[in-house]
């Protein structure tokens, strides 16, 4: 086996458990189903800090991390990110206990199509035909949902365009992928402990009152917020941005699959929108297979 194709099937491996493990996040959330989602959202911000600072030694990237806390610059960018990370992660954990993962999964089927239009607005790139098509099917889909099903699909949009600011913001900040994470989870800890000691001066916090395995689970929001993260870098520098660019609608596909398996109601409306979203991605998918066609594509980045 040539180098190249070694690097290639690492990429692949890396991809797969990234997106597996974001697709199979649901399952995390409603385990910890009984503790409140702001609770919860604390445990992913604590945790996450000391799993990725090993992650961070073990890479060697802490250096990366002086020299962003020392730019004023990146580090305004970056408590912008982290804003709406957090609102990004609350909304996601809220939805999953209150029974709205097909809501989640439109979401992140919708992102890249509102990713191509941030492309457009703040990056002056072009759309082309197919690209505009599935923009325009997934539009279709979003209002017929809002009108046959009499209500507004606010968690899919606020998903879909909070990650969409998210990855603009990160776009334009040079900064690795687990860096980035770190600074962001270190500027949010504040918050996280202020509302932890709340919660336990109340006595509300389900940490410290839970017996059995509970709290074990919530430990583990570090290494289940870090870990794809991680696996995600190591496709990104391995694999071509088409590539990537498949993968990415595995997470949703997946999800959607534990909402069947956790017995939520599929509407007439949310199939309708469905069918226009899985054909807007089939679009999107075929567009990007005809442009590495004619182009050599680049390495992904892992800036975002």
């Amino acid at each position: 086996m040539s180098l190249t194709e070694k690097t290639t099937r690492e990429g692949i491996i890396a991809g797969l458990a990234a997106y597996l493990m974001w697709g199979f996040l649901p399952v995390y959330f409603k385990i910890v189903g009984s503790v409140d989602p702001t609770e919860v959202l604390a445990h992913r911000v604590i945790w996450a800090i000391p799993f990725g600072a090993m992650i961070l030694l073990a890479r060697r990237q802490l250096p990366e991390v002086g020299r962003a806390f020392a730019d004023r610059n990146k580090m305004m960018w970056l408590s912008v990110s982290a804003l709406f990370i957090a609102v990004n992660w609350f909304v996601y954990i809220w939805a999953i206990q209150d029974n709205r993962i097909f809501e989640t999964s439109l979401g992140y089927y919708i992102n890249p199509l509102t990713n191509m239009l941030v492309g457009v607005w703040l990056f002056h790139e072009s759309l082309r035909r197919l690209q505009l098509l599935a923009v325009a099917l997934a539009t279709v889909g979003v209002l017929i949902l809002a009108i046959s099903g009499g209500v507004m699909p606010w968690v899919s949009l606020t998903l879909a365009i909070t990650f969409t600011i998210y990855a603009a913001i990160r776009k334009r900040v040079v900064v690795g992928g687990m860096p980035g994470l770190f600074i962001e989870t270190v500027l949010l800890l504040p918050f996280a402990l202020l509302w932890f000691g709340y919660l336990m001066s109340s006595e509300q916090l389900a940490f410290a009152s839970s017996d059995g395995a509970l709290p074990f689970w919530l430990l583990m929001a570090g290494p289940i917020t870090a870990l794809p993260l991680l696996c995600f870098a190591l496709a990104a520098r391995r694999l071509r941005l088409s590539t990537i660019g498949f993968m990415q609608f595995l997470a949703p596909t997946i999800q959607f699959g534990t909402g069947v398996y956790y017995g939520e109601v599929l509407t007439t409306a949310h199939l309708i929108c469905f069918t226009f979203i899985w054909t807007a991605v089939a679009f999107f998918v075929y567009d990007a297979v005809q442009a590495s066609k004619k182009k050599p594509l680049p390495i992904a980045s892992t800036g975002a």
